[in-house]
């Protein structure tokens, strides 16, 4: 008897718990919206260490379509010209650091004797945008879940700590608007995580930071196609990131088709707001398990090419 008892109150007390979590993680998705990205991101990763994210599924692919339509809206707040004014500095940095990383991280992969998979998965999403990248690369050179799993962890995690403390050291280095906006498209792997750096920094470091960051991400499209040399795997599904694309046509539709001000502006406001509730989601994802998955030498390897590129960078753009 007791022991039914015990079940039952166990049984309770999990009921309980989720649904405490459910009605957590609505009323936090709603707020995220009008939060600031970075208490949107300790507030989704808050909860997951926690309670847990209650609907992981949701989650996952909410937080994909979510930040592509985000990225996309803030099209409608960009004028062609002006844009590619603010980065044109910054592409000359693209170049460089796709290239210096993507060597430097093979040659510290063999340092960390890492696998030859898990170096490159590594490399390829510190050099240009992440989790975009490694799912790119990925199939290409016929990566297992495990490695791709370690690669994306390693890259999340150290996406959240940028988020948290870019803004802080660009104030305390006192980088212009441009200056920052530049400097987080080249250090900080994940779109969501540059947009909102930039969105905590400033407009027009979300503008700069935004066109040098999906100028970068582009480089996916040579990466993936020299991978399958350099791996010899060819006739691999390539997983592009066609959002970029339709932010461009965004942005070349503000500049030509003359879109009222007001339709435009308020097109680009809710996707600025609607960051707030991509990296809730984002930090939903992260839990105190998945940090252990990650593993000791992938970590070393990620901070290593992630404290390179972020001082080099830096260094680079207050000399403009």
């Amino acid at each position: 008897m007791k022991t039914t008892t015990a079940t039952a109150t166990v049984s309770s007390t999990v009921t309980v718990r989720q649904w405490v979590a459910r009605i957590l993680f609505v009323t936090l998705f709603i707020a995220s919206f009008f939060l600031p990205t970075a208490v949107a991101l300790l507030a989704g990763i808050a909860l997951a260490v926690t309670l847990g994210s209650p609907f992981p599924v949701f989650t996952k692919k909410v937080s994909k379509y979510l930040l592509q339509a985000s990225v996309v809206g803030l099209g409608f707040g960009m004028n062609l010209y002006s844009a590619m004014e603010s980065g044109k500095d910054g592409m000359l940095f693209t170049i460089v650091s796709v290239v210096g990383v993507m060597v430097i991280g093979t040659l510290l992969g063999r340092v960390f004797k890492l696998s030859r998979n898990n170096s490159y998965l590594i490399s390829s999403g510190t050099a240009i945008c992440g989790g975009s990248a490694i799912a790119a690369v990925a199939p290409v050179i016929d990566a297992d879940d495990n490695e791709t799993t370690l690669s994306m962890v390693t890259v999340f995690v150290l996406n959240a700590v940028a988020l948290l403390i870019f803004p802080a050291i660009g104030h305390l280095t006192g980088l212009s608007q441009e200056q920052f906006g530049t400097w987080a498209a080249i250090a900080i792997h994940d779109t969501s995580s540059v947009v909102g750096a930039g969105a905590a920094y400033g407009e027009e470091a979300l503008k700069v930071a935004t066109t040098v960051k999906l100028t970068r991400a582009l480089w996916i499209i040579p990466l993936a196609i020299a991978t399958t040399f350099i791996f010899k795997k060819k006739g691999k599904k390539i997983s592009i990131p066609w959002f970029i694309f339709l932010f461009i046509g965004a942005m070349l539709a503000n500049t030509y088709l003359n879109i009222p001000q007001a339709v435009s502006a308020g097109i680009a406001g809710f996707a600025k707001n609607a960051l707030g509730s991509t990296l809730f989601l984002i930090g939903c994802g992260l839990s105190v398990q998945s940090v252990k998955e990650v593993g000791f030498r992938p970590f070393l390897l990620g901070i290593s090419l992630w404290v390179v590129i972020s001082v080099s960078s830096l260094l680079v753009v207050t000399m403009l």
